[in-house]
């Protein structure tokens, strides 16, 4: 079939040629809806990189996925607003947990109540354990992930400072805070002891 012949195909038609791997099905699936998508997104998020970047995560996994591809009793649009509102509140829930997990980590460095000599050697051995595996971080994300942890700048902020999208911003942060998570599980329980 020409391109032509694809935009003349209506939802369920090319739902199911998405199913059977077809390319160009998905492309007219991408041509209809992106768009108008975004604008969506933009409302919620009030940033354009972003926006973009959830259309573009939303619109590959539909082709990772279209083997399984399933929109039930909604209509292909309905489908993929509701799974482009999942991915928003994705975002923001996935953000505030790294927000939280940051902010135990900074109350933890900045704790200075040692009532004994004893304590303020394992103070000074778990923070140089925690700068250990911060400094081993790959140097773009170590760069921003200090900026967030120890100067406190918001993501926006972030982003405006070294001139990158606030999306590449969070993505590092959520890459660190991984990274430390698996390093530092320990340390993170230790600390969460220590300030109640």
């Amino acid at each position: 079939m020409t391109r032509k012949d694809y935009q003349t195909l209506s939802d369920s038609e090319l739902t199911e040629l998405l199913k059977a791997s077809d390319h160009a099905a998905y492309t007219e699936i991408y041509r209809r809806y992106a768009k108008i998508l975004y604008v969506h997104a933009y409302k919620k998020l009030q940033n354009e990189a972003l926006a973009k970047d959830i259309i573009q995560d939303l619109f590959t996994a539909i082709w990772l996925k279209r083997d399984t591809y399933n929109i039930g009793g909604t209509t292909l649009y309905g489908y993929l607003y509701v799974a482009m509102k999942n991915k928003i509140f994705g975002f923001f829930s996935h953000e505030k947990v790294e927000r939280k997990y940051l902010d135990s980590l900074q109350a933890f460095i900045k704790s200075n109540h040692s009532p004994t000599a004893d304590y303020q050697i394992r103070e000074k051995q778990l923070q140089r354990h925690i700068d250990k595996h911060i400094a081993n971080l790959p140097r773009k994300m170590r760069g921003i992930f200090e900026l967030s942890r120890k100067e406190q700048l918001s993501n926006k902020e972030i982003a405006v400072k070294l001139n990158v999208t606030e999306s590449n911003v969070s993505k590092q942060i959520g890459h660190a805070v991984r990274i430390l998570k698996t390093k530092l599980a320990v340390i993170v329980f230790i600390s969460l002891l220590i300030q109640h």
